[in-house]
């Protein structure tokens, strides 16, 4: 993508737009690079935070990239792809956990080796769980095609089953809300980035189980 630099101290950067992601929603940023068109130099970006509404690139040797200089953005695609393959997995195993089990997801966390989904779940019960991975691979297999789309806060909030088995509400700056829909599957509220169609994830594994106290099971599973 192309933007221009509209704020610069030497380390981090601000762009009048960007691709890369920002940490948030238990997905890592993204990172990359930023090449400047005057002279094709490139920029390694490390790190890309959200700090009061504001997108900001931490960049590594960032010193000579001045307000005004016109980049091309570059994402690196193999840890994109990869965040994507785990989020709209994360949908999958939290829907089908949340269906068979009654289950809250209280939180996850993504990362390009294995992630981690917390559920709140009365009965520690190992085995139940394990023997859901069939089902949720079953469910990837299929193929269902994942749209985007846009509902007001209040269309959101009526029409969305998600919100039954999410434990964390809207933060009340939020007016539009952003639509994952794995069609004839499950549509969910968030923010990250998805792939086009469940095929792509391949299957997951189940690695590790823990008991974080009373009610709180968290579940750790990777891509194969």
């Amino acid at each position: 993508f192309d933007a221009a630099v509209i704020s610069a101290d030497g380390v981090n950067i601000v762009l009048d737009k960007t691709a890369f992601y920002a940490t948030g929603g238990g997905q890592p940023n993204d990172t990359g690079i930023l090449v400047r068109k005057s002279d094709g130099r490139e920029f390694p970006v490390i790190f890309v935070g959200k700090f009061d509404g504001v997108i900001s690139h931490e960049i590594e040797n960032g010193e000579d990239l001045k307000v005004g200089d016109e980049v091309t953005g570059k994402v690196s695609w193999d840890r994109r792809y990869k965040f994507m393959r785990f989020h709209t997995a994360m949908h999958i195993v939290a829907t089908v956990f949340n269906k068979e089990t009654g289950a809250i997801t209280t939180g996850n966390q993504i990362a390009e080796d294995k992630s981690r989904v917390d559920i709140k779940l009365e009965a520690f019960d190992r085995a139940k769980i394990e023997s859901l991975v069939p089902k949720i691979n079953e469910i990837i297999q299929q193929g269902h095609s994942v749209k985007l789309s846009y509902l007001s806060r209040e269309e959101a909030e009526k029409q969305l089953e998600a919100f039954n088995f999410m434990e964390i509400g809207f933060d009340p700056s939020i007016k539009d809300v952003r639509i994952v829909d794995i069609q004839g599957f499950n549509a969910q509220a968030c923010g990250g980035t998805h792939i086009a169609n469940t095929k792509e994830i391949g299957q997951i594994k189940i690695v590790k189980m823990e008991n974080k106290g009373k009610d709180n099971r968290r579940i750790y599973f990777e891509l194969v």
